[in-house]
């Protein structure tokens, strides 16, 4: 119980600075920001919150289902909009893939020319 209990307190520390800051992150970033800086001024030890974690990680899929819930409600926007959906998914995909083949190649001659 010590590890959810260091980990919702940093949920909610986060939460706390994200509304008292107006800052633009989401508090749940900003916990998570501070849990690791705090792992890694060792204020907290891993093995803490590591059954917790790990527990958390087993069950990750039962937290998508309200978002599954969700996307279900707009099945007939997606319809309507399917091709356009998938042309922009693949589209954008073929893009990264282009963009990431090109700089690899770039990086690869760059690395060949100093011997690397």
């Amino acid at each position: 119980m010590l590890g959810f209990a260091i980990l919702l307190g940093f949920n909610f520390i986060g939460y706390v600075i994200q509304m008292s800051l107006h800052l633009p992150l989401p508090g749940n970033v900003i916990g998570l920001i501070l849990f690791t800086g705090a792992l890694f001024a060792k204020l907290v030890k891993l093995s803490w919150v590591e059954d917790a974690a790990a527990l958390l990680t087993r069950h990750m899929m039962l937290f998508f289902i309200p978002y599954t819930v969700g996307i279900l409600l707009f099945l007939p926007i997606i319809g309507a909009n399917l091709v356009a959906i998938l042309g922009g998914t693949a589209g954008a995909t073929a893009v990264v893939l282009l963009v990431t083949g090109w700089i690899s190649s770039k990086l690869a001659k760059e690395g060949e020319k100093y011997g690397g």
